[in-house]
């Protein structure tokens, strides 16, 4: 039988639930613990032998149908959900390195990650090592930081926020001559526009918080990758750290994914409209989307991804004080950090979700003091250009 198209994915794709009650909709699994049958079943539960539910923590329905969508959305095997996507980035780094191992990065990543890499991760004694975005299409720079202590490599494309576009195949090859796992943030681009897994990725994680929620009213994260490496993550990090997803989130997610294609349709359009008229605009001196050919990653982006996204960053003539000016005389845009809602999102990324970088590290990662960042929702194309208009009228 054929494959179905990710369109029809994202609304079918998995049954729904241990229940014999043939519900349409996915049922909400709110129980701390499971009954067993009688001690041998227990036994088995927690031997391995036999498949079932034990506690939450460790499994449940519900989680186990969000994980089993995201695993065919993505093409992988498996897939973890965990309570955040900071948890997921952190369950996959302290999974695959330990005290004096390295792993290899690109130097644009979130603001949290960042500081987990280069922080936290540094503390626990695992080193990052960041390459630059002028050398991150460069095999023999980023060879030159992988040594037999470097256990992953690791890059978000497009990046946060500067949508920097990274060639997945090239890292790949990187990552298979090296024996090493190449794990991509597919956050901005999400399931339905790229599958890093299918472009030679070992492992893909996101914040589901962001386009697989699509409605801020939820938190979590998920890792996708072979059930080999996804069992290796749930020993060695999940069950006993417990970055758990709720049955309710988990729910929150599935109903979420089913408007995933047409929600992401309407964001490309809408942000290649925006990005197309920030790209005229007098008072904008330089506009970042994989979609415009002026874009250095454009050809990539073309190669790897089914659209460009929804994601837009850009500067404004005269700074910071003019981004400021933009920012605060907005109102169908929302001066709010996350991304991928319905609601276009505007902030400034200097002084917010990448306020954990020095201002030297900033400019050693391509994000300029002045770059506002803005997730183009799903309202009129057109209201949302007025906004912008409107707010342009107040840059001295």
């Amino acid at each position: 039988m054929k494959k179905e198209a990710k369109e029809t994915q994202v609304v079918h794709g998995i049954h729904t639930g241990d229940t014999n009650t043939l519900d349409l909709v996915a049922p909400i699994h709110m129980t701390s613990a499971f009954e067993f049958k009688n001690a041998a079943h227990g036994a088995g539960l927690f031997s391995g032998k036999d498949d079932g539910y034990i506690y939450t923590r460790i499994s449940n329905p519900t989680v186990s149908m969000f994980q089993a969508k995201m695993a065919i959305l993505e093409g992988g095997e498996d897939a973890i959900a965990t309570s955040s996507g900071m948890s997921a980035i952190a369950s996959i780094a302290l999974s695959l390195a330990k005290p004096g191992d390295n792993f290899v990065s690109c130097a644009t990543v979130y603001g949290g990650t960042y500081a987990l890499f280069t922080e936290n991760l540094k503390a626990l004694q695992i080193e990052a090592r960041l390459i630059s975005p002028a050398l991150s299409d460069s095999k023999k720079a980023i060879e030159s930081l992988v040594d037999k202590k470097t256990r992953f490599l690791y890059m978000e494309t497009p990046a946060n926020p500067t949508l920097d576009v990274i060639d997945i195949e090239m890292w790949a090859g990187i990552a298979r001559k090296h024996l090493i796992p190449l794990v991509v943030d597919n956050t901005f681009a999400t399931a339905y526009l790229q599958n890093p897994l299918l472009i030679g990725a070992d492992v893909v994680v996101h914040s589901a918080t962001k386009y697989i929620s699509g409605h801020a009213d939820t938190i979590g994260g998920v890792i996708v990758g072979k059930k080999k490496m996804m069992d290796r993550i749930r020993a060695e990090y999940i069950h006993h750290f417990g970055p758990t997803m709720s049955p309710f989130n988990a729910w929150l997610f599935l109903r979420g994914i089913k408007t995933l294609a047409v929600r992401m349709e309407r964001h490309c359009l809408n942000a290649m409209r925006v990005a197309e008229w920030l790209n005229s605009h007098p008072k904008v001196t330089k506009v970042y989307y994989p979609g415009l050919p002026s874009h250095p990653g454009h050809s990539i982006a073309k190669k790897q991804m089914k659209c460009f996204g929804g994601m837009i960053a850009f500067e404004v003539s005269g700074g910071i004080k003019a981004g400021q000016a933009v920012m605060d005389n907005v109102h169908i845009c929302r001066l709010a950090v996350s991304l991928g809602d319905c609601d276009t999102l505007i902030q400034h990324p200097a002084s917010m979700t990448h306020s954990t970088y020095t201002k030297e590290d900033r400019t050693a990662a391509g994000i300029p003091d002045g770059l506002i960042r803005i997730s183009v929702g799903i309202e009129h194309a057109d209201d949302i250009i007025k906004d912008l208009e409107n707010s342009f009228s107040f840059i001295a």
